[in-house]
């Protein structure tokens, strides 16, 4: 374990450096092995991870824990496993017509030493996911767990401890200032996971050491109900993506953008499809806790500046039960009539609040969307396949998932990642192994090469050569 201290990271580092310059092309054997013993920390642990992450939140199921983090995990490190060998391997690239019989090559090679700092919403699954394409790649590791989420922190750093050798992979303990010093490294890769306010922070102190970062931000990501969709099914995956994790999630719904009329409506088959998933709040294990008293006053402050505004605002707290900041269980919220200078129309929302809006047509859904910043996910639901296309061609996003939410970001042959606001950069299955190694372009000459007939002295030979070039090119 690494406690804090910009002596000791710098220390922790230069080891690193030092090993990957010992070891500067690991083999496929030793990266598959680094990638079994991730495995195997994954796997030997769950119950020790599900407790910690659950203290942390002060109430969090150990089933979300299992299905949106480990098993996460878990797949994508089985993935690599599988097809590791092929990324491994140099490709062959087609040589221009002038430059043959030579041959042009890729080869990808570890970048070096990878920082990556992870956040506090998915603290094992936005922490290992990124590991696992690091060491796919071949390089060193050096990790900064979220200091709100101290039990899970320590307990990462303690199994990466027994797991790996220092110089393999390592975890820093720490505050915001550890965090500070940790991002002004000279990493040869830097992955963020955050805010947008500090991912522009990690940027510039990455830019100090024209060190490549990996963004993965946030923004308010839209779900949009096309006249057309199944509305049943549509309300209950809205009202699931919303609510798991308490709302806590990059990629929940940010807010829903529903046909014009229909607002009512969709507002009351919403509360009720949350009131299934969620009968009781409070002493309910399967409902999850916000994580500190500061993002739950946040929150609070975001719904009652709606009230004052004249919003419609509705709780759904299907027992009534008595929540306040103490106990950190927030109820569902969900917002009509809401104005567009209000924060939660603003600002990213992070909790278990979804304003409704209402639209005209297509166009003015994808106008609205286009007006703001560019989100990490967008939902799009329904049959109709013009409007759709329009949806989809029109506007940007991260990363979209059609008639579902989230499952763009499970799919290990797809890349995740932002756009704009919300990021830059993608990983996740064979492009995490793309974004932590360097494709080395290689040419390989040949020895029946004419190219020294090119060279000085000039003379009738080059003139001749030089417009049979122009004439094959």
């Amino acid at each position: 374990m690494l406690q804090a201290g910009q002596n000791a990271l710098g220390v922790r580092f230069e080891a690193q450096c030092r090993a990957f310059e010992k070891e500067p092309f690991p083999g496929l054997d030793l990266r598959k092995d680094r990638l079994k013993r991730l495995l195997a920390l994954t796997e030997k642990h769950e119950a020790e991870i599900c407790a910690a992450i659950d203290s942390d939140f002060s109430g969090r199921a150990a089933q979300e824990t299992r299905l949106a983090e480990l098993f996460v995990v878990r797949a994508g490190i089985r993935h690599a496993l599988s097809h590791l060998r092929g990324w491994m391997c140099e490709r062959r690239v087609a040589t221009s017509l002038p430059f043959l019989p030579g041959r042009n090559r890729l080869l990808p090679q570890p970048l070096g030493v990878v920082g990556i700092v992870s956040p506090w919403n998915y603290p094992f699954q936005l922490a290992i996911a990124p590991a696992t394409a690091a060491l796919a790649a071949g390089n060193r590791v050096l990790l900064k767990p979220s200091e709100l989420t101290p039990a899970f922190s320590d307990l990462l750093a303690r199994l990466v401890e027994e797991h790996f050798s220092p110089d393999e992979m390592s975890v820093a303990v720490g505050d915001a200032e550890v965090g500070k010093a940790f991002v002004s490294l000279p990493f040869d890769h830097l992955l963020f996971t955050g805010s947008t306010a500090v991912g522009r922070q990690v940027a510039l102190a990455a830019a100090a050491n024209l060190t490549p970062v990996t963004l993965e931000l946030g923004g308010k990501s839209p779900a949009i109900f096309d006249a057309s969709c199944d509305l049943d099914a549509a309300v209950s995956s809205v009202a699931y993506g919303k609510l798991l994790n308490a709302g806590q999630t990059c990629i929940a719904p940010d807010y829903l953008m529903v046909p014009q009329g229909q607002g009512a409506a969709i507002a009351a088959k919403l509360a009720a499809a949350m009131a299934r998933l969620y009968p009781r709040l409070r002493d309910n294990p399967d409902y999850t806790a916000i994580v500190s008293e500061r993002h739950h006053r946040r929150l609070s402050d975001m719904i009652a500046e709606a009230r004052e505004s004249a919003a419609d605002v509705t709780e759904v707290n299907p027992a009534n039960e008595k929540l306040g900041v103490s106990d950190r269980k927030m109820a569902p919220v969900l917002v009509r009539n809401a104005g567009e200078t209000l924060r939660l129309m603003r600002e990213e929302i992070f909790g278990p609040v979804l304003p409704i809006l209402e639209y005209g047509t297509v166009d003015d859904a994808i106008e609205h969307v286009n007006r703001g910043e560019r989100p990490l996910a967008l939902y799009w639901f329904g049959k109709d396949s013009a409007n759709r296309q329009r949806v989809m061609r029109e506007t940007m996003a991260g990363g979209v998932t059609v008639n579902d939410c989230m499952m763009h970001l499970v799919q290990e042959r797809q890349p995740f990642g932002g756009v704009g606001e919300s990021g830059m950069g993608a990983y996740h299955g064979e492009w995490g192994f793309r974004t932590f190694s360097k494709e080395k372009p290689i040419f390989v000459q040949s020895r029946l090469s004419a190219g020294s007939l090119l060279r000085p002295p000039y003379g009738r030979t080059f003139e001749r050569l030089f417009r049979l070039l122009n004439l094959i090119t």
